[in-house]
């Protein structure tokens, strides 16, 4: 007697191998959507203020008063120093943030105006050349460059006499390599470095006595 054969078992109406690891990939793809928290992102609703393309009223704080400008978003420091408060001291240069002529202090922070928006100074302190020391009163770096030469086409000098005078600021005995790496981003291309180390020393000196 022959035993019949099982046929085996047909597959459900429309579902394949493939439909049905494509739909299980869709499944766990739409999971990590969910537990992700991007579609309950997309549905918040935007609330910050989109700034420009025209020009924004702001306060700048520099030199110790609060400055009005109006700005566009794209303006930098630099600009809003130079062009709207005619603060001419601070050097631009490059325009990249590779020479650092533009060197201003922000909150006693050596950083390069031409690299940082006006819109994102907010409130912190602004001090440039001008702020630092006058001709009746220089600052004792001020009055060291001029002793030692620490100067030749001057395009630089602001910017370095900002770094060294940062550098006092937080480290009133520095030895010359300290120096030397205060102003390692600020480019002279008259090559004054070895005047400015001794000026900037001088100084120190002179604070110190």
């Amino acid at each position: 007697m022959s035993k019949r054969k099982k046929s085996p078992p047909d597959p459900s109406p429309g579902i394949t191998r493939r439909s049905f690891l494509k739909g299980a990939g869709v499944t766990a793809a739409g999971t990590t959507v969910l537990n992700s928290g991007l579609l309950s992102y997309a549905a918040e609703p935007r609330s910050s203020r989109v700034l420009g393309p025209g020009t924004v009223a702001i306060t700048l704080n520099v030199n110790g008063r609060p400055r009005p400008v109006s700005v566009e978003p794209r303006t930098t420091l630099a600009e809003a120093l130079r062009e709207d408060l005619k603060l001419t001291g601070t050097k631009v240069v490059c325009e990249r943030g590779s020479c650092s002529a533009c060197t201003v202090l922000q909150d006693g922070v050596p950083v390069n105006s031409c690299m940082t928006f006006a819109l994102d100074v907010g409130d912190r302190r602004i001090t440039t050349i001008e702020g630092l020391g006058d001709p009746a009163h220089l600052h004792p770096v001020q009055a060291a460059f001029v002793e030692h030469d620490g100067m030749q086409c001057g395009y630089c000098t602001p910017g370095m006499v900002m770094s060294c005078a940062a550098l006092l600021r937080r480290n009133p005995d520095p030895k010359p390599e300290d120096v030397q790496q205060a102003i390692s981003g600020n480019l002279c291309r008259c090559g004054t470095y070895p005047k400015v180390v001794a000026a900037t020393l001088a100084a120190a000196r002179r604070r110190g006595a």
